[in-house]
């Protein structure tokens, strides 16, 4: 590989170089072709497969899923409690007050606000949405460990609601874009699973395991992208329909999908700070709208009554929901994950959490330079689980009331459409019901956009990495999703949608083990980190054109000062 011994390319202008400076390794052009063209090919075919024999595709899923459920149920519980510890270990170690992403003298890209109110749009805003309300209703009746322990039964659909969207899935998003962020920022290291992962395996597997990671998160970011983008359709539709009138159906999906992913495309053309950030800013600014005019309008003294009594049932409960792994179910073959209750929850969620973790990770990492390990780490967990617990909270404990208030009325109306429990609500609220279903369905739509907006920056950085890619080519992406989500939804219909979201969840089993080496691998950069890689870190990170980076094949890099520079200011890429 070439390094920055090369004259090509002098910079004679002396004008600062883009940093981080790039120290990675660049993809041979044959694992490049199969980066950039495996997936497509991959993701018509199994399109076409699923279109084809829908029945006979779901029946493989499902006995995916079964399998998965039954033997597989412990290492989602323990995968979950490593990524707290990580998170914990980051938060209280001195590691964590001392490494600051993109070196000691970074400084922070966005505004507090701003960097909530984007890693909240792409993490979990347009599932809440939803669950936030039909989580509480569906395990009212139903919620083990808090069941079993309490008498006030209804809570414990809240209590398992705050677990499940909270602190613990939080940490799971976390401790990827901590992997990801230590290795972009610090390392410059291209922002890409390969990178932040492969250097724990022997040199010679490095290349061929790099190609495979990088496909796992291409694959798991655009199905995931495509099939959300879908059911987004959906519950936007259902959402025109509360306060309109207006039937849902294809035609109407077909418009919904074009008018968001046009949305979409103009918010990824114009940028970060342009487009994501003014639309995430919006989002937040509604959901606050929201939140506190169903507490004002709604039952406020039974709000306030229910939130009190559920927080601390979730943190008395905490660690025993955190480790239950229904352990009496095992005792024999499990004949469907249907007869799983973690395999409708706690398992299937925590797969929804890893398999969306590519993009999600991916763009947080993105956003969070300047920022110490422990101040990542606080923000990307304890900030969003406050405020999902009291978003939840209020909702949830607004839909209990009106549920019991009609004779179960918002339980109905889950159990025919999950999307629409949430509107079933609003319209109970007296006085702003009617203005609420609006605020609600244009929230649907802005919290979409922005997560397929994060999406894409993720997945342009896996497929062009290290070369920074264009505004265009964005929207290319942007269509593309939009495109593998039309076909599905108007060829295939709801159906055919679940069974690809579901096999994509599924795929989260072997993305998981992807994930665990990463972890590991970035634990032993933190523990290895010395003097020579913190110079290092401040060398990657300085833009002074004078200086340039000598890496060597074994990763080593020392920085110089000469009047002759790598194209682009970049350093080595024979690392």
């Amino acid at each position: 590989m070439p390094n920055s011994d090369n004259t090509e390319g002098r910079n004679t202008s002396h004008e600062p170089v883009a940093v981080p400076r790039f120290t990675g390794r660049d993809l041979p052009p044959l694992g490049r072709l199969i980066i950039q063209f495996a997936p497509p090919i991959a993701i018509i075919a199994l399109i076409v497969m699923v279109l084809r024999t829908p029945d006979g595709v779901a029946a493989v899923i499902f006995d995916m899923r079964t399998y998965v459920t039954g033997g597989f149920t412990w290492l989602f519980i323990l995968y979950s409690l490593f990524a707290v510890a990580v998170c914990g270990w980051l938060a209280f170690s001195k590691v964590g007050s001392r490494v600051r992403l993109g070196g000691p003298k970074a400084k922070p890209e966005y505004s507090n606000f701003a960097w909530y109110s984007m890693l909240f749009a792409c993490g979990q805003g347009i599932g809440l949405i939803f669950w936030s309300v039909a989580e509480p209703i569906m395990l009212r009746d139903a919620s083990p460990v808090i069941q079993a322990l309490e008498g006030n039964v209804a809570g414990g659909g809240l209590v398992w609601a705050y677990f499940h969207w909270g602190f613990t899935a939080w940490a799971m998003y976390c401790v990827v874009a901590v992997c990801l962020a230590y290795s972009h920022h610090n390392l410059g290291k291209t922002l890409t699973f390969r990178e932040a992962t492969v250097d724990i395996l022997p040199q010679w597997a490095q290349g061929g395991a790099g190609v495979v990671v990088e496909l796992l998160a291409i694959m798991a970011t655009i199905l995931g992208l495509s099939t959300s983008f879908a059911f987004a359709a959906m519950q936007f539709s259902s959402g025109l329909t509360s306060f309109t009138g207006i039937a849902s159906g294809p035609t109407i999906w077909l418009f919904v999908i074009v008018g968001l992913g046009t949305a979409a495309a103009i918010s990824a053309f114009f940028g970060i700070s342009k487009g994501m950030r003014l639309i995430s800013e919006t989002n937040s600014i509604l959901s606050v709208v929201l939140v506190v005019a169903a507490f004002i309008f709604g039952p406020t003294l039974f709000i306030i009554s229910n939130i009190t009594q559920t927080f601390g049932s979730f943190f008395t409960n905490f660690i025993a929901m955190s480790f239950w792994t229904d352990a009496p179910s095992t005792a024999e073959p499990l004949s469907s994950w249907q007869n799983s209750w973690n395999g409708w929850w706690t398992v299937f969620i925590w797969c929804w959490v890893i398999a969306f973790s590519p993009f999600v990770a991916g763009f947080i990492a993105r956003i969070s330079r300047g920022r110490t390990l422990r101040e990542f780490v606080i923000g990307v967990t304890i900030i969003p689980s406050l405020i999902v617990m009291l978003w939840i909270g209020v909702l949830g404990s607004a839909a209990i009331y009106y549920d019991d208030q009609s004779g179960r009325g918002i339980s109905a109306a889950v159990n025919e459409n999950v999307s629409s429990g949430l509107f079933a609500m609003l319209e109970s609220i007296p006085v702003v019901g009617s203005l609420l279903l609006v605020v609600a369905t244009v929230l649907v739509a802005t919290y979409y956009v922005t997560s397929l907006d994060a999406g894409t920056y993720a997945l342009a950085d896996f497929v062009s990495a290290p070369k920074r890619a264009g505004a265009w080519f964005r929207v290319v992406l942007v269509i593309s999703i939009g495109t593998v989500a039309t076909v599905l939804l108007t060829l295939g219909g709801s159906g055919v949608v679940d069974t690809v979201q579901t096999g994509t969840i599924i795929g989260a089993f072997p993305f998981s083990i992807v994930i665990l080496l990463m972890i590991v691998n970035t634990i032993r950069r933190l523990r290895n980190r010395d003097k020579s890689v913190k110079e290092l870190e401040k060398a990657v990170n300085d833009p002074d054109p004078n200086l340039k980076l000598n890496v060597d094949s074994e990763g080593e890099a020392q920085a110089t000062t000469n009047e002759t520079l790598a194209p682009n200011g970049l350093g080595s890429r024979g690392v």
